[in-house]
């Protein structure tokens, strides 16, 4: 059946795809700015924040990790205050406990060094503590000599966040309409499971399929999604032991943070993330949404990551992986505090898949964010970790480009 033949069933001025957190915060930033304009969001799934949104660690980063003349940079520093402060605005909860980044050996101070700077230079607090000091802050960290405190680094609980931004954009009149999948377009008019949407301006924001969805309007061309996965462990002993969120210094050269203690809203206490690389997009557990198409073009880049070893894709691969083993996993947070019960960890966790963009060309995993777009759409192509913290001022962002290229 030709589109033109399927009768419409919602016209609107702008159209999101995708209601997780970036998703929300457009749709959230287009009504703020354009009033009188018709707003909808359609997800595939049944509710907001069912994949990266909702299965991310909750931390509300700081904005020290990145150069200072990254977007990540500005955006994370800039989010963590938007994000603080919408979650004390609208009661929600929030653990203001802090971070520590600790040196687990002589090699790791020139590490804290270069974080202090870039903080520095992107105007967000750190603070030296020395190891007696930083012990009198949580009685648990253990550092090699000194360590970063970072005094506004916070947990949330994301999908309570998620929730919330719904709510207020439904209060606003933005329309949802969830199990609506995304299936081909032409032109303005969109064909979904659920009938054809008709809008004069598409935001693609669907997270793990955004590169797929971009090809299609002609951009992203350049880019393919390889999906990670991010596993937790809980801390079922107690909620005691551990009062801040405690990580290693990080590989500065890819995107991932390490295995590091996460102090979450409730008071919990976990450890993870790991970043292991997996086979298809939503390949959370077994043969779950198992794509066979999707199957063979990840192996088809992963086995070129591993014959280039880009960005020592080799050894990086089989250290994630040995961390299925959860004594593995466990023995790495050992390193950055004084005493823990090994015994005292439960379960795996609810896992999430890092929606990790690498440039075909290259075969470099791309750390700052990626839009695309014209007069007609806009794609976002790369919002990963810290996208949560960074949803706020990114959105902006976004909307700003949206505007000047529908007035260029």
């Amino acid at each position: 059946m030709k589109i033109d033949r399927i009768e419409t069933i919602k016209k609107v001025d702008y159209l999101v795809i995708g209601a997780g957190i970036i998703g929300l915060t457009i749709a959230r930033e287009l009504r703020r700015r354009l009033p009188r304009k018709t707003i909808c969001v359609i997800e595939k799934e049944a509710k907001v924040a069912m994949h990266s949104s909702g299965r991310n660690s909750g931390v509300l980063h700081a904005g020290f990790y990145y150069p200072v003349d990254s977007l990540k940079a500005k955006f994370t520093r800039d989010g963590n205050r938007a994000m603080t402060q919408y979650c004390d605005a609208n009661g929600l909860k929030i653990n203001k406990c802090g971070k520590f980044i600790v040196a687990t050996s002589e090699e790791d101070l020139a590490g804290l060094e270069e974080l202090k700077r870039r903080g520095d230079r992107n105007g967000v607090e750190l603070v030296w503590l020395s190891a007696d000091e930083a012990a009198k802050v949580d009685s648990n960290v253990k550092t090699f000599r000194k360590a970063l405190f970072s005094p506004s680094t916070s947990t949330v609980d994301p999908i309570q966040v998620c929730q919330e931004m719904q709510a207020e954009n439904e209060r606003n009149g933005v329309d949802f309409h969830f199990e609506t999948v995304y299936l081909r377009h032409k032109g303005n008019r969109m064909v979904t499971n659920r009938g054809v949407f008709e809008s004069n301006y598409v935001i693609n924001a669907s997270g793990l399929y955004a590169d797929k969805i971009a090809q299609k309007y002609g951009f992203g061309k350049k880019y393919t999604i390889i999906p990670f996965k991010g596993i937790y462990l809980k801390y079922e002993k107690n909620n005691s032991e551990i009062g801040t969120n405690i990580y290693p210094v990080p590989n500065i050269n890819n995107p991932f943070l390490g295995v590091h203690f996460t102090k979450t809203v409730d008071e919990s206490i976990k450890i993870g993330p790991t970043a292991i690389p997996v086979f298809w997009r939503e390949n959370y557990s077994g043969f779950q949404r198992f794509n066979a198409w999707e199957f063979f073009q990840i192996v088809y880049y992963q086995s070129k990551l591993l014959i280039h070893n880009s960005f020592n894709f080799r050894s990086m691969a089989l250290e994630e992986i040995r961390k299925y083993k959860k004594m593995n996993l466990i023995n790495l947070s050992l390193k950055l505090i004084s005493r823990l019960d090994a015994k005292g960890f439960g379960d795996f966790l609810k896992p999430g898949i890092r929606a990790q963009l690498l440039n075909k060309q290259s075969l470099e995993l791309v750390q700052d964010f990626v839009i695309e777009g014209d007069h007609r759409s806009m794609h976002v192509l790369n919002a990963v970790s810290p996208a949560f913290t960074c949803s706020i001022p990114f959105a902006e962002f976004v909307v700003d480009e949206i505007v000047r290229e529908c007035r260029a």
